[in-house]
């Protein structure tokens, strides 16, 4: 199965295509460390991802990012149209010094809960604090519950690469058929 959606703003436009069987996977905004986030997903996930972003990243990352959250979610709603899914996923991740819980509900209601070491600091140039308005992003759009722990580590990056892989290998698990 699979999903598109894209969103044109006064701030961003940004398309995104899901195939959740899988295949290539290519990722293209103005963020580097959210593409380098993407491509973890995905092929954690074991989805095909396209994704295109235009931002107004010399004001802020901000946009960009919530917005790409935002249309992955409208994607994979529109991709898990007429399945019957077990709606409940989750992952633990670890990754060298850290361990990374993620839980999600695709349940029709949106709520995030992110640990509050992701609120603080940077990988790099990326704000951590974007995780999770990428995850606000994604949740309003598709209708989930994610909760996000980091139960152990201090190295921010691998701390937000472990939540992405652990955010691809929930999904995976929530869109098993229901049996």
């Amino acid at each position: 199965m699979k999903g598109s959606f894209s969103r044109k703003t006064k701030e961003t436009e940004v398309y995104v295509n899901v195939a959740l069987e899988g295949g290539s996977v290519k990722v293209d905004t103005p963020v580097p460390f959210l593409n380098h986030m993407l491509d973890a997903f995905a092929v954690h996930g074991g989805f095909g991802l396209e994704v295109r972003a235009k931002g107004d990243v010399e004001v802020d990352l901000h946009h960009t990012v919530e917005d790409v959250g935002m249309v992955l979610g409208k994607a994979f709603k529109k991709a898990m149209e007429g399945l019957k899914i077990r709606r409940f996923g989750y992952a633990i991740v670890p990754m060298d010094d850290v361990l990374v819980l993620l839980s999600l509900d695709i349940s029709g209601r949106s709520f995030v809960s992110c640990d509050p070491l992701l609120r603080e600091g940077r990988a790099g140039e990326f704000p951590l604090e974007l995780v999770e308005e990428f995850f606000q992003g994604f949740s309003r759009a598709i209708g989930a519950n994610v909760h996000v722990k980091v139960l152990s580590g201090w190295n921010k990056h691998h701390m937000a690469e472990a939540v992405f892989k652990a955010f691809g290998l929930s999904m995976r698990d929530a869109l098993r058929e229901r049996g």
